[in-house]
């Protein structure tokens, strides 16, 4: 896919430009110990990661037995200790700062946009050395809905000052594609993310990239 043509680019964080499965993993085990409960699996955490938080921590409680009623103290816990760890045992993907070069170097202006809490994701990116390469970091509690709804995608064009049909999505999963069909964004997926369990050629994107640097 050619860059031109675009002025912005949105690109999603965890799945998409780093691996935060580590950094689940523990503050996951960490809350469910809290609880009394035992760990999940990281085959779940992979399927399960993409939708928010709340939708995280609802699914690991039932696949954990836990029960609906855990849920105010689970997350309590979950984030004073994602807090602690943010960052420790995840990586960057090879090609994510050679990839965030090159749009930059095109001239697109860059956001990152994730359903992970924003001050989390900020945090994130500035541990990860990527926070210089954004213009803004909007996260799954900056608007009032989530991918896949349109909305933040649309609201985050609009604070980069582009159109959606200008815009890129990039990202890691079908939230990702069906938000960026909804507002009107061509959107492209890595291969290597968190897509629900499904390759991420079924999602439906313009184009599936094995590095962040092919664009």
């Amino acid at each position: 896919m050619s860059l031109l043509g675009f002025d912005a680019a949105l690109v999603d964080l965890d799945g998409t430009l780093v691996d935060t499965i580590g950094d689940f993993e523990v503050a996951l085990a960490r809350t469910l110990a809290d609880l009394g409960l035992a760990p999940v699996g990281r085959a779940f955490i992979e399927r399960t990661v993409g939708q928010g938080s709340e939708h995280l921590i609802r699914s690991t409680l039932a696949e954990a037995g836990g029960t609906p009623t855990q849920y105010d103290a689970a997350w309590a816990h979950y984030q004073q200790h994602y807090r602690a760890i943010n960052g420790q045992a995840s990586v960057v993907y090879p090609g994510v700062a050679e990839g965030l070069n090159h749009l930059r170097a095109r001239g697109l202006k860059l956001a990152c946009l994730t359903n992970k809490p924003r001050a989390f994701a900020i945090e994130l990116l500035a541990a990860k050395g990527l926070a210089g390469f954004f213009a803004h970091c909007f996260g799954g509690d900056s608007f009032e809905r989530k991918k896949p709804d349109p909305l933040p995608l649309r609201r985050a064009c609009e604070a980069l000052g582009s159109t959606p049909a200008r815009t890129l999505m990039v990202g890691d999963s079908r939230n990702d594609v069906q938000a960026a069909r909804a507002a009107g964004c061509p959107v492209v997926l890595v291969s290597y993310g968190y897509n629900h369990g499904e390759p991420a050629a079924s999602a439906g994107a313009d184009r599936v990239i094995d590095r962040l640097d092919e664009l």
